[in-house]
């Protein structure tokens, strides 16, 4: 039997990482449809990206316990399976609470997903390109954000906003096919995880500290994130097909950051992690005084700043659990990692109930403010880090 590519695998991934990165923030662009469909309360829309994060939040660590004796090309066909189920139920979803529970289906597919995905990345190339497949992978996700995303809202505003669930699902498809032809079946099988790991990670101060940086620090920028189209609808008076090219620009900034981000966090990660958090507090900072002006031109600034911003800290949050993991429990880097993701998904929840409980008590205009908060969070912890680490040396 002919040996499969890597670079085919790897792009076997990037498909499905695309499709779900798709869908984790397709709700943002979606969000005054929703409302306007099941005549809610924009808090109450808010779930749809609360809710599919703390399914994210549940599904890693959970997940990849539950399957770490399944083939790997198995569990993958598997989750894009399960994440096309999910899918389809939000695209037809007759009641909000049906649509709800569409999103919480297709968000336990992405928690595991994340987790392993990382894992066959790495074992399907030489060891010295590990980090450059890993990469690879995840530019998926990046690519969604760019694009998916806005296109997903774009279809939404031309048609409605199922369609937009419609078009993830066709993606999904296309993950699904070429993980049945184009990812290995002999990939290595973690076994089952040995329980007293959760101990060693739960016990451990670094390690336990490091997922609470994670999720303040990730968490902050969706106080304002999850409510940003009717921010830029209601507030600045975009109209919405204007809004689709800033959501556009919004994701190429993204791109940006993720890059620098990755670049600054190679030396000294704490030192830069406490930076790229306070630049992420200034920018929601002016993202609160444009909308309290309620200018368009310093709107606009302030949402690509905010995009350049955002998702900076994101490499150099991963990179540090598994240095933490690498030096403290060498034996349960995969179950960090995945605890790790639950930590991003923490944040999420964190952040889009902070802006929700906001825009319900007085205005989406205050948004920002609730997000500064829980940054500063991030970074007391990531001083305390630092105390603790120049205390041993």
């Amino acid at each position: 039997m002919k040996k499969i590519s890597p670079s085919l695998t790897l792009l076997a991934l990037a498909i499905n990482a695309f499709a779900i990165g798709s869908t984790e923030f397709i709700s943002v662009g979606l969000m005054p449809m929703i409302v306007n469909t099941f005549n809610i309360s924009l808090s109450q829309a808010g779930l749809t990206v609360s809710l599919y994060a703390l399914g994210v939040t549940v599904g890693a660590p959970l997940l990849t316990i539950l399957t770490g004796t399944w083939n790997r090309k198995t569990l993958m066909v598997s989750i894009m399976g399960l994440f096309i189920l999910g899918n389809l139920l939000s695209a037809f979803a007759p009641t909000f609470l049906l649509l709800l529970v569409g999103r919480v289906l297709a968000s336990l597919a992405h928690g595991i997903f994340m987790s392993i995905s990382t894992v066959i990345a790495a074992d399907v190339v030489r060891p010295e390109k590990r980090a450059s497949a890993i990469a690879l992978m995840f530019t998926g996700l990046t690519v969604a954000t760019v694009i998916g995303v806005p296109l997903g809202t774009f279809i939404g505003q031309h048609s409605n906003w199922h369609m937009s669930f419609v078009f993830i699902v066709v993606i999904g498809l296309i993950g699904l096919i070429a993980t049945s032809i184009l990812v290995p079946k002999g990939l290595p099988i973690p076994g089952k995880i040995n329980f007293s790991g959760l101990a060693r990670i739960f016990t451990n101060k670094s390690i336990l500290m490091s997922l609470f940086i994670t999720a303040f620090g990730y968490g902050g920028t969706f106080a304002a994130y999850t409510y940003l189209t009717p921010i830029l609808e209601g507030t600045f008076r975009f109209s919405a097909s204007t809004v689709v090219i800033i959501l556009v620009a919004y994701g190429v900034m993204v791109a940006i950051g993720n890059s620098l981000g990755g670049h600054l966090a190679n030396k000294n990660i704490l030192p830069a992690l406490q930076k790229m958090f306070a630049a992420l507090a200034l920018s929601l900072l002016f993202l609160f005084i444009s909308a309290s002006l309620a200018s368009q031109a310093l709107g606009l600034i302030a949402t690509l700043l905010l995009g350049l911003f955002a998702f900076m800290n994101v490499p150099g949050l991963q990179l540090y659990v598994v240095q933490l993991a690498e030096k403290f429990t060498p034996k349960d880097i995969t179950l960090v990692s995945a605890f790790n993701i639950a930590a991003f998904n923490v944040g999420i929840t964190l952040g889009s109930f902070v802006g929700g409980q906001i825009s319900k008590g007085s205005s989406v205009v205050f948004t920002p403010l609730g997000g500064i908060i829980i940054i500063l969070l991030a970074m007391f912890l990531i001083r305390l880090a630092q105390k603790d680490q120049a205390s041993k040396l």
